[in-house]
């Protein structure tokens, strides 16, 4: 972590110091607030209603709460998803706004057909429990391939640990036409969407109210929540990366997806990326069962789809 290279005593003032490792001064005097068992535990329940039904906003999560027995009030719901930095996914008055002075860029997916890797990336946040506190991860995905290219865990929203995942990502990985995120903050902001303009990449923005807009993503969280988070309580951030890397690696190399022929996301990226070699091409150029299985284009649906959309976007995983 770039925080941990500041010398408090150093020779170098601190502000010098967080210029030239761009790290926000801010953040560098941010002490996480452990959270009450119970407010806790309260989040970790509205956290899989939000997976569950991503579609539910706090009017509806207030009244299953108290269904099952919780004598709270809608308000505390509505500051416990903003703290967790979830939403419901129906259309609403727009309670959520990127900072004014950012730009919020065009959707460029719609009716689109996604056919190779590195085409469009996806971006987006999602709230991380821990035993005592919490986090928030984010993750740099392949749209064609499921394929998680770089993540990182923060206990803040600040834009930073975002610019960090996706500069890893190109790095290691030839640059994608389009990168898609929501309209967040984080996304919005010049330190994030500048470096993406200046490499010539074409920034594509969820609309609002649009659950199948990211769908890719959220599948994602839900495998890594149920197969991962839920299963272990952290203790701090520590573990935490450690159990998600562990994750990760599993995810990208090991679990198959049955959308990709039963191959694991990183297979079906290095298998798609190139072409198949000639000498397994017969006379009739009909290739063998052993070079690239190609799963069938992707095609984000128009507006106003129901659920039978997800099916038709090839979702299996």
């Amino acid at each position: 972590m770039k925080r941990e290279l500041i010398e408090p005593e150093g020779t170098v003032s601190i502000r010098r110091q967080c210029e030239l490792l761009g790290v926000n001064r801010s953040s560098l005097y941010y002490k996480p607030v452990l959270q009450p068992d119970e407010e806790l535990r309260l989040m970790r329940r509205i956290d899989e209603m939000h997976l569950k039904w991503p579609f539910f906003g706090s009017r509806r999560i207030t009244a299953i709460l108290r269904t099952e027995g919780l004598e709270i009030n809608r308000k505390r719901v509505i500051r416990l998803m903003r703290l967790m930095g979830i939403e419901g996914l129906a259309p609403r008055p727009k309670t959520s706004q990127p900072a004014p002075e950012h730009t919020v860029y065009p959707y460029l997916l719609r009716n689109r057909t996604i056919e190779r890797p590195n085409e469009v990336w996806a971006l987006d946040i999602t709230y991380v429990p821990m035993a005592h506190g919490f986090a928030y991860l984010v993750a740099v995905l392949d749209w064609h391939t499921r394929r998680v290219l770089a993540w990182r865990l923060s206990n803040t929203m600040e834009a930073r640990f975002c610019c960090e995942a996706i500069q890893e990502a190109l790095e290691r990985f030839p640059r994608p036409e389009i990168v898609n995120t929501d309209q967040g903050a984080q996304f919005t902001a010049a330190e994030f969407t500048a470096p993406l303009k200046a490499l010539g990449i074409a920034i594509s923005m969820d609309g609002r109210g649009r659950w199948i807009d990211n769908v890719f993503i959220e599948r994602l969280w839900r495998s890594v929540k149920y197969e991962e988070i839920y299963l272990h309580a952290y203790d701090d951030l520590a573990e935490a990366r450690q159990g998600l890397g562990a994750y990760f690696e599993f995810y990208n190399h090991k679990r198959p997806h049955q959308a990709l022929g039963d191959q694991p996301p990183a297979r079906f990226y290095e298998l798609t990326l190139r072409p198949p070699p000639e000498s397994t091409a017969n006379p009739q150029g009909i290739h063998s069962s052993s070079t690239s299985y190609q799963s069938p284009p992707l095609t984000i649906p128009p507006p106003g789809g129901g659920a039978d959309d997800l099916g038709s976007a090839n979702t299996g995983g």
